[in-house]
């Protein structure tokens, strides 16, 4: 019996998430489609009904539903009720459980990069729901994480729960400050730099040594990571993040091992066609 997923947002057709899991059903012959829909903030309830009456396994869910989901949901697991975000749905007899595997798919993007997480300084831009479940992630890893925010009350509140975990954790506002030189891994965890645009402020005097990742992979360099890499610092965009949480989704949906090169190569693959048809 075939079995249908698929990705959840707004705006949504930059999602490379479909041409991944394609790759991943085509390399071990699962009988498996996914599909990519567009799902304004106002119809997320008639949308979470539409796909569980048309019979769909599970789905993925991105900006700006990771936590307007969760109410529409039966249960969710430990990982996404510490993040208080969502980013994979599952269908398990008749029930909606909710996941989180954005945290545990960024560490194991960047772990060879930074060489060791315990102890060390890690910065996030933002405290959404990417942000939430990547600093969770990075403090079970014994990382101090000091997250900054717009908004410091929701900073601050992520920094309760990390800290309840058992977690070391602080907030402050989203503005350059003394972090800069001690900073071992700094995170931008934001939409800014999507459309081309700058971040608010520069990461100007920032450790060389830091490794500075975007979870955004398309622009694959933002301006952000432009900057970093003028500073003398190492990048990373969220390509390797996008791969992992997405092999993570399709082993709690499957089970068994995802195969994770078939769907690398396929994420880079098509981000080069689409560089190609831009010339």
């Amino acid at each position: 019996m075939e079995k249908h997923y698929a990705v959840i947002g707004h705006p949504i057709e930059h999602s490379l998430s479909p041409v991944m899991h394609k790759a991943g059903y085509e390399a071990l012959g699962v009988n498996a489609k996914y599909h990519r829909f567009d799902v304004e903030p106002r119809h997320l309830p008639e949308a979470v009904e539409g796909l569980c009456a048309l019979g769909f396994s599970g789905w993925n869910v991105t900006l700006p539903h990771k936590e307007h989901i969760i109410p529409f949901l039966n249960t969710l697991t430990p990982q996404a009720k510490r993040a208080g975000a969502v980013n994979t749905v599952k269908i398990q007899e008749g029930q909606r459980i909710g996941h989180n595997t954005d945290g545990v798919g960024f560490v194991r993007s960047v772990e060879k990069e930074l060489n060791g997480f315990k102890g060390k300084l890690a910065v996030l831009l933002g405290a959404g729901g990417a942000s939430k479940g990547i600093a969770l992630a990075l403090a079970e890893q014994g990382m101090k994480v000091h997250i900054l925010n717009r908004k410091l009350e929701k900073a601050e509140a992520l920094v309760e729960v990390i800290q309840r975990e058992g977690g070391t954790a602080t907030a402050g506002a989203l503005a350059p400050e003394g972090w800069l030189e001690e900073v071992d891994l700094l995170v931008q965890t934001t939409s800014v730099g999507l459309h081309g645009e700058s971040f608010p402020f520069s990461v100007q005097g920032i450790s060389e040594q830091a490794l500075v990742v975007d979870i955004i992979f398309n622009p694959s360099e933002t301006a952000f990571l432009h900057e970093a890499k003028q500073q003398g610092c190492r990048t990373l965009n969220g390509l390797g993040m996008l791969l992992y949480q997405g092999v993570y989704a399709w082993e709690f949906w499957l089970g068994g091992q995802a195969p994770v090169e078939a769907m690398g190569q396929a994420l880079q693959d098509q981000l080069l066609r689409r560089m190609l048809n831009t010339f």
